[in-house]
């Protein structure tokens, strides 16, 4: 049986929170500013600059304290961070924006850990869009709606389970986050071998290392590899030199008559391609079998970036995107998708970021080709990798989804937390 519910306070309860104002102290030299695009979930992806006292966005005003937590005021977004004795030495290294509400709790009756918890929760952030006020260009929470959320809050030691529940599938996570990462570095470390000696550079010991880098010239020596100067560096003595031009085939796109808006309203049954990947799902197609997309618009060109992908089966693409295949008999698609993806293809545009890749440079980038048969097993190997990184991914997506469904269960008082073993 259920225990009887747990008591609620609202933010505005002076004896638990305080609801921290604007302002920052004066300090010397530089911190880092955490806007809210700094955050995801509850992790620092990147801070948005380092920043002076005297020079500083206008948003940069919110201080941190220990034992205080912070989420994003606006609506449809689930952006948390907390300071406590954990990580209390990041206090002095950034400021806030003012995009963020901070908590400040009573550590003898609330456990920040526990509060950030209750901030990534999806009745937290239903409850926090519900009440956001409109008088804002977008909404989002001002300091009287926060006073006024109510939240569960059981006892301290129940507080404490919850947590210690909750980080363990949070570390499970991690884990996999190291993982994929792990692996993802053993692909540059293949990419880098292959795509420079062919299957022989595979039979390099140092290749167990985490070293990315060309071949000693006694390991060259010792591999018995014959390698020729070209255009774009050494290679194996059998592969070519070609233009991407000469490989493949270009398809035109059918540029898709229809606005952004009708296409999220739309409701179908093939995949609608952009740049990087699927965006949506539409009732009509052009494509149907096995093709490489690749992005035309820069930022997604590397080096190890993937500005290139495979699409199989029935779908459309949109004009961010050119799409070609293979000739079969000079070429393998998986092949060229990977060694674009491991060029750096801002070359092209002489360095520009965010230029345009249009067919004639397309056509004209210098690929190392080797034979058919190299191919094919050189895009094994790569796919064995992808295939690994995918099973990694879902894994993640399991734990991430276990840890939403335990946390909501728990805010809504579904599971009893008492008869949980830790």
């Amino acid at each position: 049986m259920m225990k009887s519910p747990w008591t609620t306070k609202k933010l505005g309860d002076k004896e638990y929170f305080e609801i921290l104002e604007s302002g920052v102290e004066k300090f010397e030299g530089e911190k880092e500013y955490l806007s809210t695009s700094s955050i995801e979930g509850n992790k620092i992806i990147i801070p948005e600059c380092k920043i002076t006292y005297q020079k500083r966005p206008s948003r940069a005003n919110m201080q941190p304290r220990l034992n205080s937590v912070w989420f994003a005021r606006m609506i449809n977004t689930i952006k948390v961070y907390s300071f406590t004795e954990t990580n209390k030495e990041e206090i002095d290294k950034y400021i806030l924006s003012t995009g963020f509400a901070g908590i400040l709790c009573n550590p003898e009756k609330v456990d920040p850990r526990y509060l950030e918890k209750i901030f990534l929760s999806k009745w937290f952030n239903d409850l926090k869009d519900s009440l956001a006020s409109d008088k804002a260009i977008q909404k989002s929470l001002n300091n009287d709606d926060i006073a006024n959320l109510e939240i569960p809050l059981p006892p301290l030691p129940i507080q404490q389970k919850i947590v210690k529940i909750l980080d363990t599938i949070q570390l499970a996570v991690e884990i996999q986050e190291k993982i994929i990462e792990k692996t993802k570095e053993l692909k540059k470390s293949l990419m880098n071998l292959l795509f420079h000696y062919g299957l022989a550079g595979l039979r390099v010991k140092e290749l167990a290392s985490s070293r990315v880098g060309e071949l000693t010239s006694s390991e060259i020596k010792k591999l018995g590899l014959r390698l020729k100067k070209t255009e774009i560096g050494e290679i194996p003595e059998d592969w070519e030199v070609v233009r991407l031009g000469e490989v493949i085939e270009i398809f035109d796109s059918k540029r898709i008559p229809l606005s952004e808006k009708e296409r999220q309203n739309m409701k179908g049954s093939y995949p609608y391609c952009g740049a990087n990947g699927v965006i949506d799902y539409i009732n009509d197609y052009i494509f149907d079998g096995e093709y490489v997309l690749l992005a035309e618009d820069g930022g997604y060109w590397g080096p190890f970036e993937e500005s290139s992908y495979i699409m199989k089966g029935k779908f459309w693409v949109n004009n961010h995107a050119h799409i070609f295949r293979a000739l079969k008999d000079k070429a393998i698609n998986f092949y060229l998708m990977s060694i674009l993806n491991y060029l750096n293809l801002n070359d092209y545009i002489g360095g520009a970021t965010r230029g345009k890749l249009n067919q004639s440079i397309m056509r004209n980038i210098k690929i190392p080709l080797p034979p058919l048969s190299e191919q094919q097993e050189i895009a094994e190997i790569l796919q064995t990798i992808d295939q690994k990184i995918e099973i990694e991914k879902k894994k993640k997506e399991l734990y991430e989804e276990l840890f939403k469904t335990m946390l909501n269960k728990i805010m809504s008082q579904e599971i009893d937390v008492n008869l949980l073993n830790y």
